[in-house]
């Protein structure tokens, strides 16, 4: 039986399965503490808040655990407000503090202050460091519950630490080096400990960094670093350069995830949400997606009042609007789609944007010249169009799409340079614009060829 039916039949009987007092409950039971805990949590994320904490109250600690890192952050804080203070300073021994304070923002006041006190000294201190940074700073997101060894130690005092911390702090291929003072020196491989005589320092074979992040560096920008440089992990300092964390792969995946998740939202002209679409209200939904549509709407409507301005002129063209509208809204889509990928990956910057936007003129020129030749044609075989009306439809067609890839091309990178993200420059924002230019080089064209 596969984890969706064990869950249909547990849901089924759920109050079977808590109190496992029959056959029936326990054995859906058995099956259901069997279930990988990434499974397990988003079974239980399926049913509603009472449910939801009954069954998670009722698991092994081990379990409740395993479970609790699988939860979104919503669901992490609805759990802390539920459990026993015991519980909630069980579930903190095996949290790490950069991910406890993630669930800070969905905490009340009054809450924080009482999971604070629960807190050991030690822990409340790094939290309270940890909160000064931005949450998508190098600061916010980097681990601090790793191993870093001191350049004067030997390979075989090394490789003791490293027994002894490694159940409790996380180990990662690269172990980074510091010196007395906690500075940064460099990094050795943890195979270095293997092939080396146990008597030998590791500042013998002591390896340079790559690259250093600063706390206060964007994510997006260490994303980019790391993918460029194939890096498994790159170490943080602070600004007095003291060594206070490291972004690992597993880190990176999860910036490059909400970048992406970022970027689909601004290109589609919403505001990025944070909790998942159920965990995010109604109300909410309907605000962030209904404001914006608003405004797009009245900016769109400037083309009706172009289109009544003009409306002797364009007489039987009127039909062909929503072919000219639409193609120069897919270019600038197609180019800007193009041009923030390139950003985002590091492939296009500031030192070859003269080569991009040559190559996009040229590009622009030639899908220009095919488009125009293509309406040409599809205008010539309609019937009651002069030889003039196919020019103007033809000629229109060719000079939106030369300011569609234009603009598509350019204004991502002009956004870039503001230091605003270049998502922003696709999707309803692009097309509206390009509808309402649309609109006024037909009406002008027309006028100028047809008057």
């Amino acid at each position: 039986m596969n984890f969706k039916n064990i869950f249909e039949h547990v849901r089924s009987n759920l109050d079977l399965v808590i109190r496992q007092d029959s056959a029936l409950g326990k054995e859906l039971w058995n099956e259901l503490i069997q279930i990988h805990p990434a499974d397990l949590a988003q079974m239980i994320s399926d049913l509603n808040r009472d449910e939801f904490s009954a069954i998670f109250k009722v698991l092994p600690n081990k379990i409740k655990f395993e479970v609790f890192e699988y939860l979104t952050d919503p669901e992490k804080a609805f759990i802390l407000s539920i459990l026993p203070d015991q519980e909630k300073t069980d579930l903190f021994k095996h949290t790490p503090i950069d991910e406890l304070i993630d669930l800070f923002e969905f905490i009340s006041n009054q809450e924080l202050k009482h999971i604070f006190s629960l807190l050991q000294k030690k822990d409340r201190e790094q939290a309270l460091s940890l909160m000064k940074f931005d949450s998508e700073s190098a600061g916010g997101i980097m681990d601090i519950n790793v191993i870093s060894l001191q350049r004067n130690f030997t390979v075989e005092k090394s490789a003791k630490i490293l027994q002894h911390l490694q159940p409790n702090q996380e180990l990662h291929r690269q172990i980074y080096v510091t010196d007395e003072n906690n500075k940064l020196s460099g990094h050795i491989n943890i195979e270095d400990l293997v092939v080396h005589h146990p008597q030998q320092k590791i500042t013998d074979f002591l390896r340079k960094n790559e690259y250093i992040a600063d706390v206060d560096e964007h994510q997006s920008s260490l994303v980019q670093t790391m993918t460029h440089y194939h890096l498994d992990s790159i170490p943080v300092v602070s600004n007095e350069d003291f060594f206070v964390g490291v972004i690992s792969s597993e880190t990176l995946i999860e910036a490059l995830e909400e970048e992406a998740s970022e970027d689909i939202y601004k290109i589609s002209a919403l505001t990025p949400i944070k909790q998942t679409y159920f965990e995010t209200s109604f109300i909410k939904l309907i605000y962030e997606r209904s404001y914006i549509l608003i405004v797009l709407l009245l900016v769109e409507s400037f083309s009706s009042t172009v289109l009544k301005a003009h409306e002797s002129a364009l007489a039987g063209l009127v039909i062909f609007i929503p072919m000219l509208v639409s193609t120069g809204g897919n270019t600038s889509s197609q180019t800007s789609a193009l041009a923030i990928q390139g950003l985002a990956s590091g492939e296009i910057n500031f030192s070859n944007i003269s080569r991009f936007i040559r190559r996009e003129f040229f590009m622009a020129l030639i899908i220009a010249a095919v488009l125009s030749l293509t309406a040409f044609a599809r205008v010539f075989w309609s019937p009651d169009t002069s030889m003039a009306e196919c020019l103007v439809v033809s000629l229109t067609l060719g000079i939106i799409v030369l300011t569609s890839v234009t603009l598509g091309s350019c204004f991502p990178l002009l956004l870039k340079r503001f230091k605003i993200d270049p998502a922003f420059s696709a999707g309803p924002f692009l097309a509206t614009m390009m509808d309402i230019l649309g609109i006024i080089i037909y009406c002008y064209i027309s006028k100028l060829i047809l008057t």
